[in-house]
């Protein structure tokens, strides 16, 4: 796997090191970041450093983060990254057990919690952001009537359009440009209901 690759989970006990919900939140802060040390992740999701440290090992014991090269004069300091450019995982991988079943349900409910609480957390704070930011913001739901094959495709159009937007804004930060860049969540979600 290569750090341009995502990553497709798809065995129990990698979704289940994955699906605790602070190793979640550190690997999000840590795929934003780039790069960081266990301190600096602490810092962010308000938590002890040796506890960050733990979950850190976990998640690289699965090959989900890895050691990234040093980014200071301090050798004692470990960074690290992301193994892969994200993560998914899919129902179909995990259809073939209970457990397996449940524990895929589980993993997806605790991702959109935390989805839902970024979104939330803008929503609460959104006055603060300049009217520039509030007005390139969106919420949008769309309902159409399609196929499976159909909304695979729009999935994987809408994946490769997002990701070229962060490859640019990764290339334009990597270049220096940094000047009016936030970090943005785009949240997507297609699928199948009835009323």
């Amino acid at each position: 796997m290569t750090a341009g690759e995502s990553r497709r989970i798809d065995d129990l006990d990698t979704l289940k090191a994955f699906g605790h919900p602070l190793r979640m939140k550190l690997y999000r802060a840590l795929y934003v970041n780039r790069t960081a040390t266990a301190s600096q992740l602490a810092d962010q999701v308000d938590e002890a450093v040796s506890l960050v440290s733990y979950h850190l090992r976990k998640l690289a014991d699965h090959g989900l983060i890895e050691e990234a090269e040093a980014q200071g004069s301090d050798g004692r300091e470990r960074w690290w990254q992301s193994a892969s450019q994200g993560v998914s995982f899919r129902d179909a991988d995990f259809t073939d057990a209970p457990e397996k079943a449940a524990t895929h349900a589980a993993v997806g409910r605790m991702s959109f919690e935390q989805r839902s609480d970024l979104y939330r957390g803008y929503l609460d704070a959104q006055g603060a952001w300049t009217p520039d930011w509030r007005g390139a913001a969106f919420s949008s739901e769309f309902l159409a009537n399609l196929t499976a094959d159909e909304l695979a495709r729009l999935s994987e159009e809408m994946h490769a359009l997002v990701r070229r937007y962060e490859d640019a804004g990764r290339a334009a930060e990597d270049a220096g440009d940094t000047e009016g860049r936030e970090k943005v969540a785009v949240h997507m979600y297609g699928f199948p209901f009835r009323l």
